[in-house]
């Protein structure tokens, strides 16, 4: 398997996500690119009562990965997310007895997507860190309405009460909710609500990229 993905590396080399540029193998960003990555700090912010924290800002290369994990189907890109992640997570957040909880995605648009970005992200950063993933959210109402391009009020309005436990599901007394980015950060705290309405005690959220000047 390994000789036919070298082979097709040097038939197909790989190429930058962000500018189309020619790329390392298994890199999806070329030096140019990473170097333009906004780094941020370890420490997390407040969102509305919820801490939350990503490695780099929302713009550039790092909206190019997000972009194309989402809208177009490069689900290999949650591995370099999480990698970052985890090489960058402050030293007491990605650390048991957490758990990490992906951000539930509507199962029309699941369907229509063919995985959920934020579980891959969440699966990915589980390998790289041994905690447990708790695919114990679900989203509720017809999934028609898109984030994308609402404002944080509306954001706010369209996600609240949107998410609960599922089913049979138990919450985690400890949990890091998983997404991909956080922009207004509504999703992430309507999840943060619904676990601890379901018990949880200790509830943080991990995005891969925070929209800068949250």
């Amino acid at each position: 398997m390994r000789l036919l993905e070298r082979a097709i590396g040097l038939a197909v080399p790989p190429f930058c996500w962000a500018c189309g540029a020619t790329s390392r193998p298994r890199d999806p960003l070329c030096l140019s690119c990473r170097s333009r990555l906004r780094w941020l700090d370890r420490e997390p912010i407040e969102l509305d009562g919820v801490e939350v924290w990503a490695p780099v800002a929302y713009d550039g290369p790092a909206r190019a990965l997000v972009r194309g994990l989402k809208f177009r189907g490069a689900a290999g890109l949650a591995e370099t997310m999480a990698a970052q992640v985890a090489a960058c997570a402050p030293p007491d957040l990605l650390i048991p007895p957490a758990v990490l909880v992906p951000v539930p995605l509507h199962p029309r648009r699941a369907r229509a997507r063919g995985f959920n970005q934020a579980e891959r992200i969440a699966s990915a950063l589980s390998r790289r860190t041994g905690l447990a993933v708790s695919d114990c959210l679900r989203r509720r109402g017809d999934g028609s309405a898109r984030q994308v391009g609402r404002g944080r009020g509306e954001r706010l309005a369209g996600i609240a009460g949107a998410v609960e436990l599922r089913r049979g599901a138990g919450a985690p007394l400890s949990a890091l909710v998983i997404d991909d980015v956080a922009t207004t950060g509504a999703t992430l705290v309507a999840c943060a609500s619904a676990l601890e309405i379901a018990g949880t005690e200790q509830v943080a959220g991990v995005a891969y990229a925070l929209t800068p000047g949250r």
